[in-house]
């Protein structure tokens, strides 16, 4: 056995130990709200399909129409010949739906993350993040030279005080990022205030709408539209793989960060752009949300059921605001363990733990506007069954 092996047989023994330890499950259906799993009917509370755009007719019907049309790939990246007009129809909705001057599309989320912070943010600038910001927020912050700060969960006093001290830090540009749904807790980040607070000290602030667009603001817009705050926020990042249904990331800002943007950032420069059928379809998503508040009020009406269920039955949900509801257990391998037990009864909720989450371990559940109200009344007895059963509630 090489010392890779050794290595990777190592930390997969500890992570046994810990009862932690799992492979990813299969899915052999389409993305509904009842599906086929590792060849188990079960009811699913794990994606992120929040509006069931995965499966929309006008959806599937945009894609065909884009591959018998465009091919299947675009063939380059952005800055040589892979912008299409379809990119560039995509990039105009957006900005019109986010009510920005102009957007940029990404691969990813992840990928907007890194390629908006090494871009945008230079050694003499400052970053100032909250503590709970998502994985690819901190790796990107990570990546960059760019000095940063980070202030307690939601603290608007901490905040303040980073802000003071980078007066004295003389930094020529401060960003303040923030998700604006936290995707562990589910609760939704005090938008107004930060961007006072930002206001008042000369920062700019940056948002992350992954798990805002489609589920916050006015027809699913996000954050910034939630709270009113448009013209006022300079960077707002999303994906188009959760609300939106497909694949990919954005970010809706100013004409002049997205041609900067696409010279300096490296996920553009380097990677091939989407291909036609992810871009007509996310052409089509941005148009029935502007057409249809629909789906996003029935999404609303289930969260609101499962989650009343859930507190009444005794479980701990935390701080959540939103369709991510978490029910938190503590200990990792108990997660790991009531995860387990649900999905053997018909409900796959995931288990997370460490380093997803660094304590207060869970199984996150997140409804979607396909959800029937038999289907989560039928997850909120199972929760109730295996609860008792682990001594949960």
């Amino acid at each position: 056995m090489d010392k890779l092996q050794q290595f990777a047989a190592g930390e997969l023994d500890t992570l046994r130990q810990k009862g932690t330890f799992y492979r990813p499950r299969v899915l052999e259906t389409e993305q509904k709200a009842t599906v086929i799993v590792d060849g188990h009917e079960v009811i699913t509370l794990s994606s992120n399909n929040y509006l069931g755009l995965t499966v929309h007719p006008r959806l599937r019907e945009a894609a065909i129409k884009a591959i018998e049309k465009y091919g299947v790939g675009s063939g380059s990246v952005r800055t040589i010949a892979g912008t299409m007009s379809l990119h560039v129809e995509l990039e105009e909705k957006l900005a019109r739906f986010k009510h920005t001057e102009d957007s940029l599309t990404f691969q990813s989320g992840y990928a907007t993350n890194l390629g908006v912070n090494s871009a945008l943010l230079n050694p003499d600038d400052l970053i100032i993040s909250d503590e709970l910001n998502h994985a690819s927020i901190i790796d990107g912050i990570r990546l960059n030279k760019t000095p940063r700060k980070v202030y307690p969960h939601k603290d608007m006093a901490g905040l303040r005080r980073v802000l003071e001290e980078s007066r004295q830090a003389d930094a020529t540009k401060v960003m303040v990022v923030t998700d604006g749904v936290f995707s562990m807790d589910g609760d939704i980040a005090p938008l107004p205030e930060i961007v006072s607070l930002a206001e008042e000290f000369g920062a700019f602030v940056m948002v992350d709408d992954a798990h805002s667009s489609g589920v916050l603001g006015k027809n699913g817009r996000g954050s910034v539209s939630h709270f009113g705050l448009d013209g006022r926020v300079a960077l707002q990042v999303g994906t188009l793989s959760k609300g939106i249904g497909a694949l990919g990331g954005y970010v809706a800002c100013s004409q002049d960060v997205k041609d900067l943007l696409m010279m300096r950032s490296r996920p553009v420069l380097f990677s091939t752009s989407h291909p036609p059928s992810v871009v007509a379809t996310c052409i089509a998503a941005i148009d029935l949300l502007e057409n249809d508040n629909s789906l996003v009020e029935r999404l609303w009406e289930n969260a609101h059921f499962f989650k009343r269920g859930l507190l009444q039955l005794g479980f701990n949900t935390g701080h959540s605001e939103t369709p991510i509801t978490p029910v938190i257990v503590g200990e990792g391998a108990l997660a790991m363990k009531f995860s387990t037990r649900l999905f053997e009864e018909g409900v796959f909720a995931q288990g997370i733990v460490f380093p997803t989450v660094p304590d207060k371990c869970r199984v996150r559940t997140i409804v979607t506007a396909l959800h029937t109200r038999e289907e989560l009344t039928k997850a909120l007895n199972v929760f109730e069954k295996v609860g008792k059963e682990l001594n949960i509630i």
